[in-house]
């Protein structure tokens, strides 16, 4: 198996086991400590050292992993990139359960992101998160993951809606509620048929009584806890379907959440297998960049620059010197990128077309949507042709809005140089979207060729 190929299986296994942004972050966690990196806790003190690899994490959905050069003497400033952990999908809230007619039990949810709602109807879809445990005196944040088919959200059938072919407009209250139980199901019942003998042999397996799911039942089964341990949860929909690669020859990888935990796993594992030289090298994934950052722990927070402070306050660099660092900085945001459609190229821009399988993407926006300047590109394109990996350009249209990501709210808060950069994908937002097999690999070594300096 070659490296692109590799590289991109490897991708969907850290994908699939990452169901939602806590789990993501575990996940880094474990290839960080595996690579030798030291968890620090924001509460309290850092004692750091020359050639020392740490991390840190907040609200149990956001990550910074920084590696001090062998030479602290010397030290230039931070070469940093950011990516996010977040993916458009359903919240479930508070008092989930809707009973219909009292034969189905429903979930309540809500529109986590800027979602395309028709993708995730008709498919087989679980639930995950993250329960707050009551432990003795304390809470204690446990992942949960009811790693099964257990929901779907159904369409109406044609039959009920002839127009449907021709645009239907989702209300998330009303059409978008995911089926979770028949709540009169008895598997049990009289109406079965079944052998008398065997149902004798059998009877003392057999429960007098047929408890009706519920979620919080379902989540504390698979976490372990008793239910009413529970006393808070953080919990969403996914969906069920395995990322894989398609294409006539294998050149498509088909995943949910791509967008973002592709760069997200990219920078996790370039980061890695890098050693820095003159600069503190740093990789940052946020949370809620689906829903603007503005969160304790999403980019507009102060998380990056807090985290930066620290670091130069551990190495016992004074304030001076800490800006003299950050004017020497510089963040890649990687965010994926729009793909020309294969059906739609009229929706990209004349001359900015990036295709998958092309390589990392610079994107551009005149009104600084994306960070990306002259000086900010031309390093980019030099770290790429120095790896050998190429590079491609993207901008709006014109007459198209387009989206916002990291790297415009993080330089808000910590003033250094950024360029925007994504790999390019195919229906970003769907619940299950479509990318290149080979930009992994090619993000990896760009960025492995940063992280070396």
């Amino acid at each position: 198996m070659n490296d692109f190929r590799k590289t991109a299986q490897e991708m969907l296994e850290f994908i699939r086991i990452s169901p939602t942004c806590f789990h993501a972050v575990a996940n880094i966690g474990r290839m960080l400590e595996e690579a030798g990196f030291q968890q620090l806790q924001e509460k309290e003190e850092w004692k750091l050292e020359k050639g020392g690899r740490y991390y840190t994490e907040r609200n149990d959905s956001s990550v910074i992993a920084f590696v001090i050069p062998e030479k602290e003497v010397g030290i230039r400033g931070f070469h940093m990139a950011a990516a996010h952990s977040d993916s458009p999908c359903f919240k479930i809230k508070e008092k989930p359960e809707l009973t219909v007619e009292e034969h189905y039990l429903r979930l309540n949810t809500e529109k986590y992101g800027g979602m395309i709602l028709s993708t995730w109807l008709d498919r087989p879809l679980s639930v995950a998160g993250r329960l707050a445990v009551k432990n003795g005196n304390g809470i204690e944040g446990r992942l949960v993951n009811i790693d099964r088919d257990l929901c779907v959200i159904p369409n109406v059938a044609i039959h009920m809606n002839r127009e449907m072919n021709k645009g239907v407009e989702y209300n998330p209250q009303v059409d978008l509620l995911p089926l979770l139980a028949d709540v009169s199901f008895d598997e049990y019942d009289a109406h079965t048929t079944y052998d008398a003998q065997t149902a004798s042999e059998n009877a003392e397996e057999q429960p007098e009584t047929v408890e009706k799911p519920t979620l919080a039942a379902l989540a504390a089964e698979t976490a372990g806890v008793d239910a009413e341990t529970i006393l808070g949860e953080d919990l969403f929909l996914y969906t069920r379907q395995e990322g894989k690669m398609i294409g006539a020859k294998g050149e498509f990888v088909l995943s949910p959440r791509l967008d973002d935990l592709q760069s997200a796993f990219a920078l996790t594992k370039a980061f890695t297998e890098s050693t820095p030289a003159e600069y503190i090298n740093l990789c940052a994934v946020f949370d809620n960049e689906e829903v603007g950052s503005g969160t304790r722990q999403g980019a507009d927070s102060t998380f990056l620059e807090d985290t930066l402070q620290r670091i130069a306050e551990g190495l016992q660099a004074d304030h001076s010197s800490y800006l003299r660092w950050v004017a020497d900085s510089f963040l890649i945001s990687a965010d994926n990128a729009h793909a020309v459609h294969p059906n739609h190229p009229e929706k990209a821009d004349p001359t900015n077309r990036p295709y998958l399988n092309g390589g990392i993407v610079i994107k551009y926006h005149g009104s600084q949507k994306y960070t990306t300047d002259g000086i900010s590109a031309a390093r980019m394109k030099d770290y790429c042709e120095r790896a050998k990996v190429p590079y491609q350009t993207y901008a709006n249209r014109s007459d198209i809005a387009g989206g916002s990501t990291l790297g415009n709210i993080s330089t808000a808060h910590v003033s250094v140089s950024s360029v925007d950069i994504g790999l390019p994908q195919l229906a970003m937002h769907s619940a299950v979207e479509t990318a290149g097999m080979k930009d992994t690999e090619y993000a990896v070594r760009a960025l492995k060729e940063f992280w070396g300096e």
